[in-house]
């Protein structure tokens, strides 16, 4: 379950992506799969190619993409991972610092 997220953050989101940028979108979550994790990271971008690259380099597999009817391709990142990926791209995330 997904909340905490302003609806302008989700515009922004969407609209670097239709740009073909890699675009980070972080928000509340809650999945009882992923326990001790209380938010996550969409990491998204429109040249899938690009994206797949992108995580290559996170040890991301492009299997992990996902791929909606909605068109906005994403990586999802949580836990550990999530937070080694927005420090390597200097992306200060005040929802991580909060616990």
């Amino acid at each position: 379950m997904a909340f905490g997220i302003k609806r302008k953050d989700i515009e922004n989101w969407k609209l670097k992506i239709d740009q073909g940028e890699i675009a980070f979108l972080t928000h509340y979550w809650l999945d009882d799969r992923f326990p001790g994790c209380n938010t996550v990271t969409k990491a998204g971008c429109s040249d899938l190619d690009k994206l797949a690259d992108w995580g290559k380099k996170y040890g991301l597999q492009r299997e992990w993409i996902h791929i909606r009817n909605e068109g906005y391709p994403h990586f999802d990142l949580f836990g550990d991972r999530q937070r080694d990926i927005l420090k390597a791209e200097g992306i200060e995330e005040p929802l991580l610092n909060k616990k």
